[in-house]
């Protein structure tokens, strides 16, 4: 506390700590944390994430923050031995944004405040150089026309064009210092001509304006498009670092990079990064100069970086991560300007694990928590094979590893276009900034001719999991045009097909083909982890997985309606099946039977129609036994809504329609439009279905349950292990399963005693419908499982078909806050979450042994299993392919890793 009670807004650089993200942001947090270290860090200051949460809540600062800035602003200029913006030898100051988790969406760093038309002399007499302190100027005033005064930032590119073409140069170094006195000129008009005022002299009055800015930039358009898509809390706020300057466009001798402790696209160890001769800021990440391998830093300052690799080794070691670092060389002396763990491509992340594992920096389980399940997921996507019919374009820096094909677009509104209509797209541009954001998350990848593996769009593509390749700089890309043109003349439009490797860099024309990767080549069984064919990320993944299983309390099966799902489920790692449709084996030619025997007018018919049906189920339930031999096999009795098995009503009243207008009659259709009109439903998902079907049309269930359960005694006779569980659908009171489970116990005791063979089978129930939820201590009482139907319970919990309004309003939702994700992806936690937590107290409260799972899509959603774990079920069921997902979130759930939203 600064006096009495008064709150603390500001913090030194020298009073925080790397554990104060959520107080300091994650920049603030991360130069205190270098400033203690000893580091060479400007001196400054940090603005705390409490002061923005004020200014957001009240539309003003706290009325004691301009004090506790003017106390640790007069502390800087008495160790800096400068004041702000004073004409002959003025402290200039930098003013960053810094939430506590990294966001691309917050506004751009403000350099060189406390410049006006007096100090810009005294800069330039204390540099010795006029052309620095004119640079200077002018990047404060685009830089603060754009970001605070929110001018285009176009308006401010375009009169910097103007000038160098009049100079007959592209390049910013070639202009001097009377040029860039025009060009300042110039930008002030621009100032006025947009905002109907003068830019700003007063240095306080800069600083003061650029710290609103960044509280303001909490709730920008980009922002809260990031927020939603990583989940991260609304009200979190930013802190802001004011940073004395260091300049690394005093000349040759100075320059600006960006450095990796290791490859954040490989997990390689080596020097990684870029470096900018005379530049500033964000000149490197900004993509706008091609920038130099920071191994050639050792030619150009030895000692610089000598010193620079000490720092990062040591960084790593205090962290002991992979680090990113920003840093600039001013005059040959190394500063600090951030570092932060590092950001990584999936196969980095756990490659990067073991090896901190095999260092002995970090221990298996802090390994298990470094990776995610949406990481693994991305190891899983297919992979370009070599050749086709596509033509290889060009060839740029691999920033973001994947495959990604689509229509190229050259601007981040039409990516989105594209995609809302279904399009899969390339975002194509020059460079991207901030303002792409929304178009890089809409893209399958984007692809640049600018900038290099630090730059805007590696950084944040690497962030989200999308493939990208950067730097492809023999690429004109025209945005105005709609095209760009490769080197051997090859004109590329908007619309034209393009393939991009992230992993390699490579962009060609049309659609390459995809292999699977060598991971899922592992999890299938063609790749032993062990033997020469198996690279790093195989061992590593191999390894963390392993570990995974071993901590991990959560069984994960499968949702598999086939013996081929089931086999490959459990070569993925299923502990048996959580789900398996029976509705799916009713599709094709069975669906006739189906339908004869739903419209059946006498028993006769409906007796012939199970005949036929029941050899043909038992056989799905045979071979299904076998795939999963020994393990438990959760068949769900039918639960379609009606209307999936009788033809369309509309169809049908055409039919006869015509057949009249021709004077044609056709008993058996009009017999069936009656039957289809008199079951017909005007909301068929709430209708007659589940445990409601097995009820009404007789033999349905029982002929089901027969064949389970001989299929299971042909199985034991051959020397097996079945392990069947019977689940009866949208059970919402107890005597519906009271009674289905009446006639199923008959009939399974009547195979057992036919077939001399006792098969034991559970039989329990999916909690899908919220009476069932409310009554689940009396449904413990008939059930010997319960299995939450999580896709259902959504949607009656909502009060909304999943079917009809994703397409219908989803988006509007999305875009205004309602949803972060939708609920259908990832598990509603308050609402649904809420429902399940209830319904598993009540259940074991009446039946402590009740076994619990869940096998709706959220069993494979990372931030779902965590939930499921913390509420106490017994396992997860999840698609084939999401098994390695779900075991690894599995383990670090129960190792208290952080979920993929925070």
């Amino acid at each position: 506390m600064t006096s009495g009670t008064t709150q603390k807004w500001v913090y030194d650089f020298s009073e925080g700590s790397k554990d104060q993200k959520d107080l300091l942001g994650g920049k603030g947090a991360n130069l205190a944390e270098m400033t203690n270290l000893g580091l060479p860090v400007p001196p400054g200051f940090t603005i705390t994430t409490d002061a923005c949460r004020y200014y957001l809540e009240h539309g003003s600062t706290p009325p004691d923050l301009e004090a506790q800035v003017s106390e640790h602003l007069a502390a800087l200029e008495k160790a800096m031995g400068k004041t702000l913006g004073d004409p002959a030898d003025p402290l200039l100051v930098s003013v960053r944004s810094g939430a506590a988790a990294s966001m691309p969406g917050m506004m751009e760093t403000v350099l060189n405040v406390g410049l006006n038309d007096e100090s810009v002399e005294g800069l330039a007499e204390q540099a010795g150089s006029e052309r620095f302190a004119w640079d200077s100027y002018r990047r404060l005033i685009q830089m603060f026309g754009k970001t605070v005064l929110d001018i285009d930032g176009e308006h401010f590119e375009h009169a910097l064009d103007e000038v160098k073409r009049e100079q007959g140069t592209e390049s910013d170094l070639d202009l001097d210092e009377e040029h860039l006195k025009d060009v300042v000129g110039r930008f002030k008009a621009i100032v006025r001509e947009q905002t109907g005022a003068d830019f700003p002299m007063d240095p306080r009055e800069q600083m003061d304006l650029a710290i609103n800015a960044v509280f303001d930039s909490w709730n920008s358009e980009r922002a809260i498009i990031y927020r939603r898509r990583e989940r991260i809390p609304s009200d979190a706020g930013t802190a802001v670092n004011i940073c004395s300057m260091v300049f690394g466009n005093l000349g040759m001798d100075s320059g600006t990079g960006v450095a990796f402790t290791r490859d954040p696209g490989s997990g390689a160890q080596g020097v990684y990064g870029d470096y900018l001769q005379n530049a500033q800021g964000e000149d490197v990440v900004a993509g706008i100069r091609n920038t130099v391998p920071l191994a050639d830093l050792e030619n150009i300052d030895q000692g610089a970086y000598g010193e620079l690799m000490e720092t990062m080794s040591r960084l790593e070691s205090h962290y002991r991560d992979l680090c990113d670092i920003e840093f600039t060389i001013e005059r040959n002396k190394l500063w600090m300007l951030q570092t932060r763990v590092g950001k990584r491509g999936a196969a980095a992340a756990f490659i990067i694990a073991t090896q901190l594992v095999d260092e002995g920096l970090i221990d298996m389980d802090e390994a298990v928590r470094r990776v995610s399940g949406d990481q693994l997921a991305q190891l899983m996507f297919p992979r370009f094979v070599e050749g086709g019919d596509a033509t290889q374009l060009t060839e740029g820096m691999n920033a973001s590893p994947g495959a990604a094909v689509g229509k190229a677009v050259f601007s981040s509104e039409e990516a989105v276009k594209w995609a809302d209509r279904g399009e899969k797209v390339v975002l194509v541009r020059r460079e991207t900034n901030p303002d792409d954001l929304s178009g890089m998350i809409a893209a399958e990848g984007v692809l640049t001719s600018r900038g290099g593996k630090t730059s805007h769009a590696a950084v944040v593509a690497r962030g989200m999991g999308k493939t990208c390749v950067c730097g492809a700089e023999e690429l004109q890309v025209d945005t105005k045009k709609k095209q760009f043109r490769a080197p051997d003349g090859t004109v590329v439009n908007e619309g034209d097909v393009i393939s991009i490797d992230g992993s390699t860099g490579r962009v060609w024309l049309g659609e390459v083909p995809v292999e699977a990767p060598a991971v899922v080549r592992y999890f299938e069984g063609e790749i032993a982890p062990d033997s020469d064919e198996a690279d790093d990320l195989v061992r590593s993944v191999h390894r963390i997985l392993t570990h995974a299983d071993e901590v991990r309390r959560l069984d994960v099966r499968t949702n598999a309606d086939t013996p081929e799902d089931s086999a490959r489920a459990r070569r993925f790692g299923a502990q048996g099946i959580g789900l398996c449709r029976t509705e799916h084996m009713f599709l094709g030619e069975r669906r006739q039977l189906v339908e004869t025997l739903i419209l059946a007018e006498s028993e006769d018919e409906r007796n012939a129609a199970l005949d036929q049906l029941e050899p043909l189920q038992r056989q799905d339930f045979l071979e299904i036994f076998e795939a999963m031999d020994g393990l438990p096999t959760t068949i769900r009795l039918l639960d379609p809504p009606l209307h999936e098995f009788l033809p369309d009503l509309t169809d049908l009243s055409v039919r006869v329609a015509v057949a009249e207008e021709r004077g044609e009659q056709d008993e058996g259709t009009l017999r069936l439009l009656a039957a289809v009109q008199a079951m017909h439903e005007q909301n068929p998902m709430l209708g007659l279905r589940g445990v409601r079907l097995g009820l009404v049309v007789p033999g349905l269930f029982t002929m089901q349950v027969r064949a389970i359960a001989e299929a299971a005694a042909e199985r034991k006779k051959a020397g097996g292990d079945p392990r069947p569980e019977i689940m009866i659908p949208l059970v919402g009171a107890v005597q519906e399963l009271e009674a289905i489970r009446e006639e199923a116990e008959k009939v399974l005791a009547d195979v057992a005693e036919k077939e001399g063979v006792d098969v034991p089978a559970t039989i329990g129930t999916m909690i899908e419908v919220p009476r069932a939820v409310l009554t689940a201590d009396e449904i413990a009482g008939a059930a010997d499982f319960f299995s939450f139907g999580t896709n259902d319970l959504t949607q009656m919990t909502w009060g909304f078909s999943r079917d009809d309004v994703e397409a219908a309003f989803f988006h509007a939702y999305l875009d205004k806050g309602i949803f972060g994700i939708s609920p259908f992806e990832s598990l509603d936690i308050p609402g649904v979450g809420a429902l399940i937590k209830i319904a598993v107290e009540r259940g074991r409260g009446a039946r402590p042994g009740l076994k619990l799972g869940i096998c709706g899509e959220h069993g494979g959603d990372p931030d779902s299993v965590h939930f499921f774990h913390e509420v106490g079920l017994d396992y997860v069921s999840c698609s084939p392919f999401r098994v390695p997902v779900a075991r690894l979130e599995a383990g670090r759930a129960a190792l208290g890793g952080e979920r993929s939203g925070g």
